[in-house]
């Protein structure tokens, strides 16, 4: 089997469609054999203006033509980079040099964004036709960089080997009947969410439904008339799907039988509004990261069912610990670590970034979690959200979870302020389940009702949508800056 990522694309059924890609002007379908032929073109092309190793950016919004690029640039030698194009342009003129992009593929919707001086190839021009045998990577070769999205800081490139990520693709793609499966992907590629159930999509012989990115009205428009059978993405584009009910109604949605979630926390409503608006499906929630892979949780072994909030228990194939604040083995509630072999190499180009990796092999994850009676693992928060009020640490994915409790509550981000006294306060943002009403003092109540006093929000505002950050997660560094303004002047 190749050890080129690249050409994990199943090669056994030429005329099923492979990626067909929705736009609000219509859709167009490359077949698994059309799929092939373009990324030989694309990586014969590419071969002839690269040295081994070389990176080369994506920038551009999802489309059939940004999957054939990220395929053809691992068939040709070199290092694809997915770039964020939602990122501010001293950001992406930054992530562009760090990498040292030698050639930057672009779209007409992104060109405009290029202020530097790197070469430019459009994705919309198809490369001459040509056939092409990939380059044979070593397993410990770069395979691709991936930024994080630099909440705190700027961007990380996260370095990822030929073998790690075809271990995910090994341990994630199933063969599929040919035309039995299409999963509907909306989330950014440049994110690892959407990338790897694309690669395993690919890698299983199912089709993909993209879409240029998220967009309610779209999204329900494909999902019904593809006759979508899996919904992927993270639990904030569910949402923000939910909150819109007039587009759901009167649809046909039956074709839906799986909904995977990940990469941020879910609320308890969510997973009761998903089953009814779709009754077929059954609901999986996820975890991952980009240091060490999706591969972490799996459903139990004996059967149990998985609690609404949990992403499962321990995974086989892989290896977890939970730590204390001294990196310190304990029970029931701590610090992810993992290890498997999907961890990452190190960072690009950052020897001043310490990488998270522990001497005997274990992915620091800095998330937070507890484990229930069964096993069963629940996301507690992020040992960096974490913050102290008058002495006491507040998670606030801990707070959140206690409003999203209420009846009324659809999600909750909870923040932290600057506080003279306490150096630190709690406040919160919410949205509300459609039709449903609640007043600030009676969520602070509900909250005081459940957590000790230090931790109920001072100040909740209840907001008709969150907002969202590149990757669709809550962004909480705008938030935070929002929370700070009105606790001026209000």
């Amino acid at each position: 089997m190749s050890r080129n990522q690249g050409d994990r694309i199943v090669a056994d059924r030429p005329d099923t469609p492979a990626v067909i890609g929705v736009t609000n002007q219509g859709s167009t379908t490359l077949t698994y054999g059309e799929l092939e032929a373009a990324v030989q073109s694309r990586a014969a092309q590419l071969h002839a203006l690269l040295r081994p190793g070389q990176t080369v950016g994506i920038l551009a919004l999802n489309s059939p033509e940004w999957l054939v690029a990220f395929y053809a640039v691992q068939r040709a030698g070199g290092v694809p980079v997915p770039v964020s194009h939602k990122m501010p342009a001293e950001t992406l003129g930054y992530v562009l040099e760090d990498a040292a992009v030698t050639l930057l593929l672009v779209d007409d919707h992104t060109r405009s964004l290029v202020t530097t001086d790197v070469p430019v190839l459009d994705l919309g021009t198809p490369a001459p036709p040509s056939s092409f045998t990939s380059v044979v990577p070593e397993p410990g070769d770069t395979a691709m960089i991936l930024y994080t999205s630099g909440s705190t800081g700027r961007p990380k490139g996260v370095l990822l080997s030929q073998a790690s990520h075809l271990w995910v693709i090994d341990q994630t793609a199933q063969t599929v009947e040919p035309g039995s499966t299409r999963v509907l992907i909306s989330a950014p590629l440049y994110h690892m969410n959407a990338l790897t159930n694309s690669q395993r999509s690919l890698a299983s012989g199912a089709t993909i439904v993209l879409l240029p990115g998220f967009q309610p009205a779209l999204f329900v428009d494909a999902l019904a008339s593809h006759h979508v059978t899996e919904l992927s993405g993270v639990p904030p584009m569910f949402a923000m799907l939910l909150q819109r009910p007039e587009l759901l109604a009167g649809r046909d949605l039956s074709s839906v039988r799986g909904i995977y979630m990940g990469s941020a926390p879910a609320a308890p409503a969510l997973f009761d509004q998903l089953r009814a608006a779709f009754p077929n499906a059954e609901i999986a929630f996820g975890y991952g990261t980009t240091e060490s892979g999706p591969v972490v949780f799996a459903p139990h072994p004996d059967g149990l069912p998985t609690p609404d909030g949990s992403v499962g228990v321990a995974n086989p194939a892989v290896e977890l610990r939970l730590v204390d604040g001294a990196g310190r083995p304990v029970e029931g509630h701590g610090v992810l670590e993992i290890r498997n072999p999907a961890l990452l190499t190190g960072y690009h180009n950052r020897p001043d970034v310490p990488v998270p990796v522990t001497p005997d092999g274990f992915h620091h994850t800095r998330d937070v979690f507890r484990v229930d009676e069964n096993g069963f693992y629940f996301f507690a928060g992020r040992e960096d959200d974490m913050f102290t009020s008058g002495g006491e640490n507040i998670f606030p994915r801990a707070v959140e979870q206690v409003l999203e409790t209420h009846p009324a509550v659809d999600q909750a981000v909870v923040v932290p302020v600057p506080d003279d006294v306490k150096g630190a306060k709690p406040v919160a943002f919410v949205t509300l389940r459609p039709g449903a009403e609640a007043g600030e003092q009676e969520l602070k109540a509900h909250v005081l009702d459940h957590l000790e006093p230090f931790a109920h929000p001072r100040r909740v505002w209840v907001l008709e949508d969150i907002p969202l950050s590149s990757t669709n997660k809550a962004d909480r560094e705008s938030l935070t800056a929002r929370a700070a303004e009105l606790m001026r002047t209000t």
